[in-house]
């Protein structure tokens, strides 16, 4: 998905394999994935999208946009999966990532410029049971 705030931008979903590079979008501080040559469109992810970013991450602090020493890193971490986070509250972010340490942070507060790839998406639609995929395969009904 991509965040309300970034909804006035040209986007696409996702695909296995992409290469996406984190971005701000138009004048506004909005950041969020953007294709690697293709600065001007947000990259829209699904909750659940695996991520593998190529460096440790590395995020702002609240005040890192007055004190860019502030920034910090994601402990080590290079992959992450996309979920959204406050979906009930109008008017905040929702994109973030989450590390498998279990921590999160926004989109929105992610470095620009560090390049990450799609490793999988999430699995959409339903899902067979065994009974009916054993129905299927021997062209019996379940």
């Amino acid at each position: 998905m991509c965040d309300y705030s970034i909804r006035h931008v040209a986007s696409r979903p996702a695909k296995v394999g992409d290469k996406l590079v984190t971005a701000k979008f138009g004048a506004s501080t909005n950041r969020g994935f953007a294709a690697v040559g293709q600065p001007e469109v947000a990259v829209c992810l699904l909750p659940g999208t695996e991520l593998a970013f190529e460096k440790p991450v590395a995020n702002e602090h609240f005040l890192g946009r007055l004190f860019p020493s502030l920034r910090s890193k994601s402990g080590g971490h290079k992959v992450a999966r996309f979920r959204q986070v406050n979906v009930d509250e109008v008017g905040v972010h929702h994109d973030a990532i989450e590390f498998p340490n279990g921590r999160t942070v926004l989109v929105a507060n992610l470095i620009e410029g560090q390049y990450v790839s799609v490793l999988q998406l999430p699995v959409t639609g339903s899902v067979m049971s065994e009974e009916n995929m054993a129905g299927e395969l021997s062209g019996s009904p379940a």
